[in-house]
Order: C-alpha cells, then sequence, then structure tokens
C-alpha cells in the first residue's frame, strides 16, 4: 500500500507555454506569517518583561534582541526567496555536511558553549547560533533533494528507505548527545513526514517506527532527568515543587486565563514562577495573558499556514519544490504542535520553542527562511494570465 501517492508529482513538470505568468506571493501564506511575528513580538517583551529588568534593568532587552534577529532573518528569507529555488538541489549533499560538522563543534572546547548542563549553542560572548536548528533546514532540503530523484525506489526499503535513514540517525543522535531530544525527535518526525509524501509504504514506515522505539525507550531509561520527564508527563502533580513543576506551572498559567485572559501584560506566572516563559512556555503566557481565545488563534494562523503551504507544494512545477515546500511546512507546524503539547500537557516536556513566537534568534531565523522556500516555490508556479 503507498500512502499519499495521488500527492506527489510523478515527475518533473514540463515547461509551460509562454502563455502563463509568474504567480504572486501568497497573500494568506504572508498575512499569517506576519501576524505570527507581530503576535511574537508582544510576548516575548510581556513574558520578558520580569526577567530582562531583573537580570539587565531594561524591561525591553530581549525584545530588542529579538527584532535584531527579525532583521537578520528577514534579510536572510528575502535572499532565499528572490533566489530561483532549484540551485539549492545540488548544494544538498553540502548543507548536510555542514549541518553534521555544526551539531558536531558543539562538542569542541572553546567552540561549543555549555548552558545548564548542555551544549547546544557555538560562538562567543553574547552572539551564538544554535546548529541543531539550521539542521533540521538542511535535512529538509537535502531530503528534498534525494526524493526527488528517487522516484518508485522509494517503495522499497533496501534501496530507497534505508539508505535516507542513515544521514536523519546521524544528525538525530548528535543532537541526541548535546542533550536535546526534543529536536533529535523532530529530526525524525521531519523526515517521516517527508517519506510519508514522497509514496514510502506505511508498512515500512511502520517498520521504522517500531525499530526507533527500542532505542527511544533505552535513551529514556538510561538517563535519571529523561525518567523523571516522562514521570512528570504522567503525573506532574505528583511531585509539582520538583519534577512536575513545569507543567504544573504551566496549566496553572494557561487555566488562570479564562476565555479572554487576564488581560495583556498582566500575567503573573512570568513573575519567576513559570520557568522558560519567554522561551520554551511563552505559549502558557499567551494563554494566560489572552485566554482561550487567544491561543484558538494562534493555533488557526499555524493551520492556515500548513494548509496554504500544502497548497503550494500541489502546484510546484517540480518534484524537488513539492518536497522542499513539504518538509519546510512540516518542520514549522509539527514543532509547533509539539510545542503547545508540551505545554497544555498533552506531550513529555521536550526543549523546543515555539516557531516566531519564542525569543531566539535561531529559530526566528530558520523559520523565516523556511517560510520564504516556501513562497519562492509559490512563485514558480504559473497562473494563467487574465
Amino acid at each position: 500500500m503507498h500512502s499519499a501517492a495521488t500527492l506527489r508529482p510523478q515527475r518533473d513538470a514540463a515547461p509551460r507555454p509562454p502563455a502563463y505568468a509568474p504567480a504572486p506571493l501568497d497573500p494568506v501564506l504572508f498575512t499569517a506569517v506576519a501576524a505570527l511575528i507581530g503576535v511574537g513580538l508582544v510576548m516575548v517583551f510581556s513574558a520578558s518583561s520580569a526577567t530582562a529588568y531583573a537580570q539587565h534593568g531594561d524591561i525591553a532587552y530581549y525584545l530588542k534582541r529579538q527584532l535584531l534577529w527579525l532583521g537578520v532573518g528577514l534579510a536572510a528569507a528575502y535572499a532565499c526567496y528572490r533566489i530561483d529555488y532549484r540551485r539549492l538541489r545540488a548544494l544538498a549533499p553540502y548543507f548536510l555536511v555542514a549541518a553534521i560538522v555544526g551539531l558536531a563543534l558543539v562538542f569542541v572546547p572553546h567552540v561549543g558553549l555549555g548552558v545548564n548542563g548542555g551544549r547546544r549553542w557555538i560562538g562567543a560572548g553574547s552572539v551564538s547560533l544554535e546548529p541543531s536548528e539550521f539542521a533540521k533546514l538542511a535535512l529538509v532540503i537535502y531530503l528534498a533533494a534525494v526524493l526527488s530523484a528517487k522516484g518508485e525506489r522509494i517503495t522499497s526499503l533496501a534501496r530507497g528507505l534505508f539508505p535516507l535513514c542513515v544521514p536523519v540517525a546521524i544528525m538525530a543522535v548528535l543532537v541526541l548527545r548535546e542533550p536535546d531530544m526534543g529536536t533529535a525527535s523532530l529530526l525524525l518526525f521531519i523526515a517521516l513526514a517527508l517519506f510519508f509524501a514522497a509514496g514510502a509504504r506505511l508498512v515500512h514506515l511502520a517498520a521504522v517506527i517500531l525499530a526507533m522505539v527500542p532505542f527511544a525507550a533505552l535513551t529514556v531509561l538510561a538517563s535519571p532527568y529523561r525518567r523523571a520527564r516522562i514521570f512528570a508527563f504522567l503525573d506532574p502533580w505528583k511531585d509539582p515543587l520538583n519534577t512536575g513543576f513545569h507543567i504544573v506551572q504551566s496549566l496553572l498559567a494557561l487555566g488562570s486565563g479564562g476565555l479572554f485572559g487576564v488581560g495583556l501584560g498582566a500575567s503573573r506566572a512570568k513573575f519567576f514562577y513559570l520557568p522558560e516563559q519567554y522561551t520554551d512556555f511563552i505559549f502558557s503566557v499567551l494563554g494566560e495573558e489572552l485566554g482561550l481565545i487567544g491561543t484558538l488563534a494562534v493555533i488557526v494562523l499555524f493551520i492556515t499556514l500548513a494548509y496554504r503551504s500544502i497548497r503550494i507544494a500541489l502546484a510546484a512545477p517540480d518534484r524537488f519544490g513539492f518536497f522542499l515546500a513539504i518538509g519546510c511546512a512540516a518542520m514549522i507546524t509539527i514543532q509547533a504542535f509539539v510545542n503547545i503539547g508540551v505545554v497544555s500537557s498533552s506531550w513529555p516536556v521536550t526543549g523546543v520553542p515555539l516557531p516566531f513566537i519564542s525569543f531566539g534568534g535561531s529559530s526566528l531565523v530558520v523559520s523565516l527562511v523556511a517560510v520564504a522556500l516556501i513562497a519562492n516555490v509559490g512563485r514558480h508556479r504559473r497562473i494563467t494570465r487574465s
């Protein structure tokens, strides 16, 4: 049985006749992303103000840094939108190698930066990058390039699917050693989404997932803090002041928001009750201040982004464009719903930011570039002149 076989292009589309003109920027996609960025800036300022004042004496400290990264991200996104996305196909192996090297550099003394017992960043002083964020995008480009060339061979486990699992496994293991189980799992989810879109057999995908279960179980059981996170997910109220603290405080923040919220800027959880309140758990502050209405609005924006991206992918002029748009959309939306699942106690605690909304330069830049690549594919689709 083939999955998604009717969705993917069967071969690179032939050039359209001159009676067709390039398509404009998708206005719905642009509006959804602009709204998410706007919400993100407002919430970064609100959620970080107390910590920023306590640590730096400036309530807008983190907002200013986020605006700086937004400028970098917009510049990078514009460049990626203007180039011909098909040029990336030949560069895909180099992106993959660069991503793996970047993931390895975090373990090099004086290059990798250690924070809170983990080594996830490279850089110096106040300037740092998170290679795992860029590794997700590199993986999408690489898999899009390879899948566009494989065709029906993806239905073969030995010749199609298994060789693609090797680079995914290498990157996931490196990220897991940082340790960052959340991003490692995202790499696997993104790869599975692309394999599914390419038409891999469901039985083969199930076999890959089952093969990962023992390794995942051993990884969790071998680490005391990972075991504690799983137990906290199952029953956070059993130890609300220790292992379940993050989830309990997140649920209290979300619950106190009610339908319409306590008001923008009026969160109590951000005053050192909720850890990581302007990064991984910013959605909790958003729910407290803007209520259920605000959280549903953000979810609708992510669903809209995913829907428009799929529409663009289906209209792509070639297989590479199809997989590139699908992969970028999967990267953003899967991460968004994993983050929302964590803060709502629907998913075990993993340290992944909410795209466009959480504070973090690497995440914001990569998310903007991913959307630019989706829009780039859409720009090359053809529409009839009126």
